[in-house]
């Protein structure tokens, strides 16, 4: 139980966290964490779809959820006076789903309109191909949406068996921040949690960061642009050297004012999308350069690309260029602190991952630690192009001269 009081906010944001994600699945189950997500809000032993919707909306709030690889949070917003009713519900949702198979079936085929979706988002299906490209033989691989054979075919039995068995009282964490005080939050635990969550025994196998670079995934769709992602795996977030590599990151292709973007979409007009990207989880992350472009234009967008690794590879950033760097990565932090749900997530997502609450002041002093030379030792430990993973996704008559 975790909480944050910020006096001048009048509205709270409470969280309902499971560590239960993709990569807990196997591919038979694939996709059961997401779709447990969507099932919760269909109904529990004593509210039905609309009684859950409307109890909260019509206090002035809202619920939803989201699951990710590694864990799942169901959360609500609303006025401070409505937290006990917000609480109230979230606490049922989580404890008493009803799981009846004709809302599964039902939901089966929302979550499957879901994953046609994704399917026809080339800049959002590339992300789960990449991954499953890198994370070869481990669950980080499988996509959170799941398979469409597999959404068809949960039951009731399965999802009841895989919440007995993955959603643990050491998985779950309540948080809560904005006009809450933590004893009210305690009461009300008290008074709500009352189901006995049997400890988890799963235990989750640490990833080791491997080398890449042995795989060329192409994808062919009805689409005009390409679109092409090349990247490697990095540091999780149980490496301090992880910070470097943000800030690098940044420096490379995060922004409007990022290395990339100036010299392949300003300076070049060749590209709408061009960004490197870092994606994060306890013992690894992925690192890489995601861009779109049209066919005529690719040779030419990755000869520029690989010109700015080299670039940087070889020469340090100078001080003012650290700095802004810097400075954006602590503004985005800063700037979330306004939100009651950012706050929220950060300090849920901190005790997942760190075991405590980082402060703010710790976040943007190891920012700030990060130096030249930390930048110029990321930029040779990781920009080695015989060692990135390419997906490329594209068009049928598209001819690739690069892929080769």
């Amino acid at each position: 139980m975790i909480s944050e009081n910020v006096d001048y906010l009048k509205s709270f944001s409470l969280g309902f966290w499971f560590d239960v994600g993709s990569r807990d699945e196997v591919s038979a189950n694939n996709g059961i964490t997401h779709f447990i997500e969507h099932m919760l809000f269909k109904g529990t032993k004593k509210r039905n779809a609309k009684q859950i919707a409307d109890e909260i909306e019509s206090s002035g709030g809202y619920l939803n959820a989201f699951t990710s690889k590694e864990h799942t949070c169901y959360y609500g917003r609303g006025l401070c006076s409505h937290i006990e009713k917000a609480f109230d519900v979230l606490a049922d949702m989580v404890q008493n789903p009803a799981f009846k198979p004709a809302e599964i079936k039902k939901e089966s085929g929302v979550v499957i309109d879901e994953l046609y979706d994704i399917e026809d988002s080339p800049e959002e299906l590339i992300f789960d191909k990449f991954e499953e490209a890198v994370f070869k033989k481990n669950s980080l691989n499988l996509p959170i949406i799941g398979t469409e054979s597999n959404i068809q075919a949960f039951s009731q039995t399965d999802l009841n068996n895989y919440i007995a068995e993955k959603y643990g009282s050491n998985k779950l964490i309540i948080a809560a921040s904005g006009a809450v005080d933590h004893d009210q939050i305690v009461k009300l635990a008290q008074k709500y949690v009352t189901k006995d969550f049997a400890k988890s025994k799963v235990k989750r196998k640490n990833t080791p960061i491997k080398k890449g670079g042995d795989t060329l995934k192409v994808i062919e769709k009805d689409i005009q642009q390409i679109h092409a992602i090349l990247g490697r795996m990095t540091y999780g977030y149980k490496d301090e050297a992880r910070m470097k590599i943000a800030v690098f990151n940044q420096v490379l292709g995060e922004g409007s004012s990022s290395r990339l973007f100036q010299a392949v979409r300003e300076k070049n007009g060749i590209a709408y999308q061009v960004n490197t990207f870092l994606n994060s989880f306890y013992d690894v992350s992925t690192f890489g350069v995601y861009l779109s472009t049209n066919e005529k234009m690719m040779d030419k967008a990755l000869s520029i690309i690989y010109k700015e690794f080299k670039k940087i590879r070889e020469k340090k950033v100078s001080g003012k260029e650290l700095s802004k760097a810097k400075e954006s990565l602590k503004g985005g932090l800063i700037i979330g602190l306004e939100s009651a749900s950012h706050r929220m997530t950060r300090i849920a997502q901190s005790e997942i991952y760190f075991n405590e609450i980082r402060t703010v002041e710790e976040s943007l002093e190891k920012i700030d630690l990060v130096t030249a030379d930390d930048i110029l030792e990321a930029a040779n430990e990781l920009l080695i192009e015989d060692m990135f993973d390419k997906v490329i996704i594209k068009s049928q008559k598209s001819k690739l001269k690069f892929a080769a």
